[in-house]
């Protein structure tokens, strides 16, 4: 037992440290992101850009909804890596489709669209671990009116800003092409001033 606790518990755990930290030290470190000196997020976890109140800031690109849960069970923590969870509920359940056509409607108001404008699904849904720091280009290519409009600045800025910020599929074909919320909001920082 003293020989596996040193090899699994203590050995292993030091190598695998070192060689993340030798070779990917950006990712090992958490992917953080640094604006001015001062850590504003990770690359790899969503978060809220909302008051103090909890209401979107119309300046900044809204992240998909985080499922994670406090410590009652019920409430939304937002983007608490610590708390990490999808809400399980599925595609037929009452309450998710309550709340589904709730952020519905809020995301239009928000984004001043028609009762008629189909709503990306990564709009109103939440990812499986409640964290994903990306959005779909469609979700970002409906927010842009609202950021353009708020930061005095032209759709076609804004509209660059999401093509430089779009990454492609995994392997050239998994999954489809996401935008980095954070990273996008940080580039309209520096374009704004």
């Amino acid at each position: 037992m003293v020989i596996f606790t040193a090899l699994l518990g203590l050995a292993y755990p030091l190598v695998v440290t070192g060689i993340a930290q030798a070779g990917f030290k950006d990712k090992a470190d958490g992917s953080l992101v640094k604006k001015n000196g001062t850590t504003v997020g990770s690359s790899l976890i969503g978060q809220s850009f909302t008051d103090a109140e909890g209401n979107p800031i119309r300046k900044y690109f809204q992240s998909r909804p985080s499922a994670a849960l406090g410590a009652d069970g019920k409430t939304t923590a937002g983007y608490d890596p610590t708390l990490s969870s999808g809400s399980n509920l599925g595609p037929t359940n009452p309450k998710l489709l309550k709340l589904v056509a709730q952020r519905v409607k809020a995301y239009r108001k928000l984004n001043g669209l028609s009762a008629h404008t189909l709503v990306p699904v990564d709009a109103v849904t939440a990812s499986a671990s409640g964290l994903d720091p990306d959005i779909s280009v469609a979700n970002a290519r409906l927010q842009a009116a609202r950021v353009a409009d708020a930061r005095g600045l032209s759709m076609k800025q804004v509209d660059e800003l999401i093509d430089e910020h779009t990454s492609g599929r995994a392997l050239g074909f998994l999954g489809e092409r996401a935008v980095n919320v954070l990273e996008l909001n940080l580039a309209l920082d520096r374009l704004s001033g």
